[in-house]
């Protein structure tokens, strides 16, 4: 009759002990959340100045920049070669259209590209940019399924807030600064850009026409509007549009400077003060 050796049976409860372990719930270690290095809001103005030729115009475009070589050498040339993509409609009120997609490959953003093709075209009459960013900044920022370098809100649209907002729009865009949230700036300008902003804009019920909403400064143009009331953080920049027919590049660029973070920090909690600068 044979013997088991001591040491033997103690290896091999140690063995199973290891293997028990691993697959308990209890002490089982989580596993590396996924980290990126931007996490990338598209804010699309769908109000009624939009039909649905501009539509076309402005998913298109966004879809051809994910497609674009230069872009997506940006994305996967970063310190974690990847990003997390996500799309807001907005009008009356703001649409979560496109929830957060990982791009790391070529392959991933012409799928996402595809996706972006396929949205119907979701419109309404007024251009309520301030319950779109407070949207953003609570329901949207606050849910990234990711550890981001940074946050970018890209904001695109052909006129100023309409909306008589409950809070002005400078309140909430100083909301997502210190929150972290680098926000840029698209403005459309489908007339002379240096009229001032108003004339064409789709007013809400009981507004008066008005050529600027800055405060005490006089008409300003829509890239001035969006320098004063959309551009905000650290690296934050503005950068217009010829049109709808020139939007497919200027997102394309955007989308560039974005990515690669040129001009912005990684992610932290950030004043608003001194954080207002344009990217050269």
């Amino acid at each position: 009759m044979k013997f088991l050796n001591m040491r033997h049976v103690a290896a091999a409860a140690a063995t199973i002990a290891g293997l028990l372990a691993a697959f308990n719930p209890a002490t089982a270690q989580s596993p590396t959340q996924l980290q990126v290095d931007t996490a990338l809001v598209v804010a699309v103005d769908v109000s009624n100045s939009v039909d649905e030729e501009r539509y076309h115009l402005q998913m298109e475009g966004i879809a051809n920049a994910l497609e674009d070589s230069g872009v997506i050498d940006a994305i996967t040339n970063g310190p974690n070669g990847g990003i997390l993509f996500a799309m807001v409609t907005w009008a009356d009120r703001p649409d979560f259209t496109l929830p957060w997609q990982k791009i790391s490959s070529k392959e991933e953003a012409y799928a996402v590209a595809s996706k972006i093709r396929k949205l119907p075209h979701q419109g309404g009459e007024f251009t309520c940019m301030t319950r779109m960013m407070r949207s953003v900044n609570d329901k949207v920022v606050s849910q990234i399924p990711a550890e981001a370098l940074r946050v970018v809100l890209d904001v695109s649209g052909d006129g100023p807030d309409n909306c008589n907002a409950e809070e002005p729009i400078e309140k909430v865009r100083d909301e997502l600064v210190a929150n972290g949230v680098t926000v840029n700036g698209l403005p459309i300008n489908i007339g002379d850009p240096s009229e001032p902003v108003g004339e064409g804009a789709y007013r809400a019920p009981g507004s008066d026409f008005e050529d600027s909403t800055l405060k005490g400064a006089g008409p300003v143009t829509l890239e001035q509007w969006y320098r004063s009331y959309v551009m905000g953080g650290t690296g934050a920049f503005v950068l217009p549009a010829n049109g709808y027919n020139d939007f497919g590049r200027a997102i394309r660029q955007k989308f560039v400077i974005e990515i690669t973070g040129l001009g912005v920090p990684k992610r932290r909690h950030m004043g608003v003060a001194g954080d207002m600068k344009a990217t050269k």
